[in-house]
């Protein structure tokens, strides 16, 4: 009985959408073999938990669902968290480059929305950034641009993740330098 129960709670948290996932790219590619071509699909899917984890994943197979499953399935396997503030944008300007594609991207004021073009407003929004401006320069190429943009947010880092590292507390890290305009206002 007691196993039933565990199956059950196990299967009702599988079917709880604790990711959001966004299908980017499908690509019918096709081989050539002594009958004919055969033709399969090739899915990009970029996955995450609107409050900071995404990851990306790609998946081939004959069928289009089979592919995207795939695609889903690898994606979960890696996800990455990274560090927002104040849940709605990012810590500071960053660039990302992979290949031939580049990507910059900037923290924007509460309001702004994403400001970002197709594989990149993906991402964003999987993310849970609310407030964003981002160019992709360079490729076009989505899987590139999902790359470039992932190894952005890799760089990303937090005040607290800052002050950690050089053994300092948060608020010596955020601090504003008002020191300068304090001389001059002596002078």
């Amino acid at each position: 009985m007691a196993e039933r129960e565990q199956r059950r709670d196990r299967r009702d948290r599988d079917e709880t959408p604790e990711f959001a996932d966004r299908l980017v790219a499908i690509n019918r590619v096709s081989k050539t073999v002594k009958g004919g071509k055969r033709f399969g699909f090739a899915a990009l899917v970029v996955v995450g938990d609107q409050k900071g984890r995404v990851g990306f994943g790609k998946g081939k197979a004959k069928e289009v669902p089979e592919a995207i499953r795939k695609a889903t399935e690898q994606a979960k396997r890696s996800m990455m968290r990274v560090p927002l503030r104040e849940g709605r944008t990012l810590h500071h300007d960053m660039e990302g480059r992979h290949g031939a594609g580049r990507v910059v991207m900037r923290s924007a004021p509460q309001g702004t929305g994403i400001i970002a073009g197709g594989p990149m407003r993906a991402v964003f929004e999987m993310l849970g950034v609310q407030d964003v401006v981002a160019k992709s320069i360079g490729s076009q190429n989505p899987y590139n641009m999902i790359r470039a943009t992932l190894d952005g947010l890799r760089k990303e880092s937090s005040p607290r993740q800052v002050a950690q590292r050089r053994g300092k507390k948060v608020a010596d890290i955020l601090k504003r330098d008002d020191a300068p305009t304090e001389a001059v206002a002596e002078a």
